[in-house]
């Protein structure tokens, strides 16, 4: 009998990441230039964001570049560091005639 591989949390990761359609790429491609931007307002590198926030440098470039889809705990993290308030919300979609979104 073949042996199951069982997924783990990086695998989940990367599944959910590779699924990632358009609206996704341009959310966080979004996210992570408002983070940029106000870090360069703050005059820090990403090696200093990185330090304030209990991460790394490479992992800021992942997300100012879009490239990640981060946590919300890291996200309240940078945005403490950067002394800018978080905002997540939910609200509707808006509905097309015919009623697709």
């Amino acid at each position: 009998m073949p042996r199951v591989r069982r997924l783990t949390a990086l695998d989940r990761l990367r599944d959910r990441v590779a699924g990632l359609d358009d609206e996704d790429d341009a959310f966080y491609g979004a996210l992570g230039a408002d983070v940029a931007e106000q870090r360069v307002a703050r005059g820090l590198s990403q090696k200093e964001l990185a330090a304030l926030c209990g991460t790394s440098q490479p992992a800021i470039a992942r997300l100012e570049s879009g490239a990640q889809a981060p946590r919300v705990d890291t996200l309240r993290r940078i945005a403490h560091a950067l002394d800018c308030a978080l905002e997540v919300q939910l609200r509707p979609r808006t509905r097309t005639r015919g009623g697709s979104r």
